[in-house]
């Protein structure tokens, strides 16, 4: 289906010429309608898939159209991170070019001037806000917006949202707006969580489902299975035969990223690095020189899973696997958007591949497994049913480990499970000379306090011994007799006298 078959203002159509948009998505084609109708909408649809269109495109429609306040706020785009919030706020200077439409991002970590530029768009009534829920509840707390007309109210990733935490924000910030208005959410997963909030906030709302969860068909999914030691061996055998241009690695910590960057750069990579340590203006630096192609590499974490809009990239490396199945489905994301082609690596290392496997059974196909380079030694076996330590060669009967099953037929055979009967009579051995060393330590500890004690008080011959508690209580008797009266002089005459 093609965007001109749809009842746009002639302004719509001209931005969607000149941004060459043509054809709908799925989950364009099958929820613009309804969002022109004026229908509450969940929408669920993996990253990747053009959900920013659209919601925006109905929305711009109809303020095209008019009939909306001139100087308010009128619609409200949450996002989870400052990337997305940029990411959408840019795809409105386009939407917006051929109509009298005005919009503002509100997100964190800017300076003083990117903040009076907030509080001016605001105060004048931008038509559309674009905001991270932590730095609006900010604004509203301080008084510094409105809204109090807004007629759009948008979650995108909204499932991101509720991960982060953002749950008491986002129903905060809905208690501020109006209840006449239309609310639409769209979001990767469906967790139980997200229909809670969707049962709070919308209206008898439509729900669009798309395939959930699995790679696009244009990503060539391939894994090594390798020791963490080779995976830096690997990433030079890969980029000695092709480009290491427009390429993503992804890892789970910050600590890692830096680890990983410095490294690469070691061996003559042009790389950036992306984590929550830099700063607004960092981070936008290092996307201007990615995008401009002034360094071939990002180095990042689960930040940049979801939020850029860069439709270029040919490479999505895992350094490590993610925990969750969603996570790996919005890294290799990256790749192969709109329609491209694009390969997604994932290094498994033995820690990894219980979890590998999950993802594997998740997206209902088994990734083809590279060989390691011969010259960087012998790589794992891929067993992602066992657990990590029981990939090790397995050894006789340790310290909580089963019985071995030679022994235990033996047992049985015997008729009598002797091997079974004679562990439990060691153990029981072991116990019982255990507690007989420590009653002895314990006999002669007693036995040396009270020899102590006797120096000071003499007993008679035959007298029993008496234990050293008992011992103690009488000689803080004897002390408490010998006091002093308060009566006495210090020189232990009478008063008086």
């Amino acid at each position: 289906m093609y965007f001109d078959e749809f009842d746009f203002e002639d302004e719509v159509l001209d931005a969607l010429d000149a941004m060459r948009f043509e054809k709908c998505t799925p989950i364009q084609e099958q929820t613009l309608q309804p969002l022109m109708e004026g229908r509450d909408l969940i929408g669920v649809a993996q990253t990747g898939t053009g959900k920013t269109a659209a919601y925006l495109l109905p929305v711009l429609n109809k303020l095209c159209h008019g009939g909306y306040p001139e100087d308010a706020i009128n619609c409200v785009v949450m996002a989870p991170t400052r990337e997305l919030a940029q990411q959408i706020d840019r795809q409105l200077e386009g939407f917006t070019y051929f109509m009298n439409v005005s919009s503002v991002a509100v997100y964190g970590g800017n300076d003083g001037q990117r903040y009076e530029q907030e509080l001016r768009g605001m105060s004048k009534g931008a038509d559309i806000i674009v905001a991270t829920p932590g730095r609006l509840i900010s604004h509203i707390n301080l008084g510094n917006i409105d809204l109090s007309k807004v007629s759009f109210f948008i979650l995108d990733e909204a499932d991101r949202m509720l991960d982060m935490g953002f749950y008491s924000d986002i129903m905060t910030i809905a208690k501020q707006l109006p209840k006449e208005r239309q609310t639409m959410l769209f979001s990767a997963t469906m967790p139980e969580e997200i229909r809670r909030l969707a049962s709070e906030i919308l209206n008898d709302p439509l729900q669009i489902t798309l395939a959930l969860a699995k790679p696009a068909e244009g990503i060539t999914q391939q894994a090594y299975v390798c020791y963490e030691g080779q995976k830096m061996g690997i990433i030079n055998k890969i980029f000695d035969t092709e480009s290491s241009e427009r390429v993503i690695l992804f890892a789970s910590r910050k600590t890692k990223v830096k680890e990983i960057a410095r490294a690469i750069r070691k061996h003559g990579f042009n790389v950036g690095e992306m984590h929550s340590d830099l700063t607004q203006s960092e981070r936008d630096e290092i996307m201007f020189q990615y995008k401009s192609r002034k360094i071939d590499m990002i180095v990042a974490t689960d930040i940049l899973a979801r939020g850029i809009d860069i439709d270029d990239i040919r490479i999505v490396i895992n350094y490590d696997v993610p925990r969750d199945c969603d996570d790996y489905i919005h890294r290799i994301g990256r790749t192969a958007r709109a329609g491209s082609k694009g390969r997604a690596i994932t290094f498994v290392s033995e820690e990894d591949q219980e979890f590998f496997g999950r993802i594997e059974a998740f997206i209902e196909q088994e990734v083809p497994k590279l060989e390691v380079p011969a010259e960087l030694g012998e790589a794992p076996i891929y067993e992602p049913k066992k657990k990590a330590g029981a990939r090790k060669p397995a050894s006789k009967r340790g310290r909580g480990g089963k019985k071995n099953s030679n022994a235990k037929a033996k047992g049985k055979s015997d008729g009598n499970n002797e091997g079974k009967s004679e562990s439990k009579k060691e153990a029981r051995g072991r116990n019982r000379r255990r507690g007989d060393k420590k009653r002895e330590v314990a006999a002669d500890t007693n036995q040396a306090t009270v020899v102590t004690v006797a120096s000071t008080t003499p007993q008679p011959a035959d007298a029993p011994i008496v234990k050293s508690g008992e011992e103690k209580k009488k000689r803080r008797n004897n002390r408490r007799y010998r006091r002093p009266k308060k009566t006495d002089k210090p020189n232990g005459q009478p008063k008086g006298e």
